[in-house]
């Protein structure tokens, strides 16, 4: 049975958003609660730039995630590319949140720099930050196996964390955001529980300045990155040489093809299109090499990750054109 009739049903779209912005989203939601309750009852500074981090990741990931599920709808007659780069314009969404909150978490910085504060509250702060970081913590792990996954790397246990930086770039645009955003927010956890214990046990209240003003070039940081790579997922970018290795292997793996003239993989959030020119042995009638290039096409269209293949067929020309990355 053809499960593409479902697809656009609101059930299935659902099922098929990104997860790890989904969770991300509600874990962010009620960190941002418990710090602002935090930040209004003690007046520190850097629970309020914690707060203000952590209201940017709870609205980016929202709107992430309704993204990423509008992203999973079909093709139509009036746009017949598909939704998959609505996900890029999400994430563009998403970096202005996050550039508006690390303006105003900078300049609050900068104002408790030349005026500080002795802040109240020790342990509930204490507490807060312990538990707002078990929770970014938790979803930064669950970024990093999502990562793993979608890159299809073999890793496991510890390896998973060296495997989740070195591929984070072959991830899905929300997944890669996910990650950034915990991790950062990870980062902004532990200095801001820095801030509260050294102001708390010492007279040097500008930290509590210095800190917020760090957390919010974190923020803008995070902000350029995925700017970047949404940006370039708007215009329209090639996919990672891995993958375009993974297409052109399934291709040369059929007998009757004996090289690739042209290839172009195409990345559209988390989907790839494919688009090439492919050389069959000479001697072949047409129908014989129509039903090659279909079986071919048929081949490449069960990987989950490619959902269009336009493919043309030539006569083998006696010149190797196809030369895998790594020997070129």
């Amino acid at each position: 049975m053809d499960p593409e009739p479902e697809r656009n049903t609101f059930r299935s779209l659902i099922r098929k958003g990104n997860m790890s912005s989904a969770t991300a989203a509600a874990g962010n939601t009620f960190i941002a609660l418990i710090k602002w309750a935090a930040a209004v009852m003690t007046g520190n500074g850097a629970m309020f730039a914690s707060t203000m981090h952590s209201v940017a990741d709870a609205v980016n990931q929202m709107f992430v995630f309704a993204g990423s599920v509008l992203a999973e709808k079909k093709p139509t007659k009036r746009f017949p590319a598909g939704f998959g780069r609505v996900i890029n314009l999400f994430c563009m969404v998403a970096v202005i949140v996050v550039t508006i909150m690390a303006y105003e978490t900078i300049k609050e910085g900068i104002h408790l720099i030349q005026h500080p504060i002795h802040s109240s509250g020790f342990w509930l702060n204490i507490i807060v930050l312990a538990v707002s970081i078990l929770i970014d913590g938790f979803v930064l792990v669950k970024a990093m196996k999502e990562v793993v996954r979608e890159s299809r790397s073999d890793a496991k246990g510890l390896a998973v964390v060296s495997a989740a930086f070195r591929n984070v770039k072959r991830a899905a645009p929300p997944t890669r955001l996910v990650f950034y955003e915990d991790l950062v927010a990870t980062i902004g956890g532990l200095l801001a529980l820095l801030a509260v214990i050294v102001t708390s046990l010492s007279s040097f209240a500008v930290l509590d300045g210095v800190v917020t003003v760090a957390i919010g070039c974190l923020m803008v940081l995070i902000a350029f990155r995925v700017g970047y790579d949404n940006m370039a997922g708007l215009i329209g970018v090639a996919a990672p040489l891995e993958v375009e290795e993974r297409v052109a292997g399934i291709i040369l793996a059929e007998s009757f093809v004996t090289d690739i003239y042209q290839l172009r993989v195409l990345q559209e959030g988390r989907y790839y299109h494919v688009e090439g020119l492919i050389e069959l042995q000479r001697g072949l009638t047409l129908a014989d090499a129509d039903d090659i290039k279909f079986k071919v096409r048929d081949q490449l269209l069960q990987d989950p990750d490619i959902t269009d293949v336009t493919l043309g067929i030539l006569e083998d020309n006696g010149v190797r054109n196809w030369v895998p990355a790594e020997s070129s």
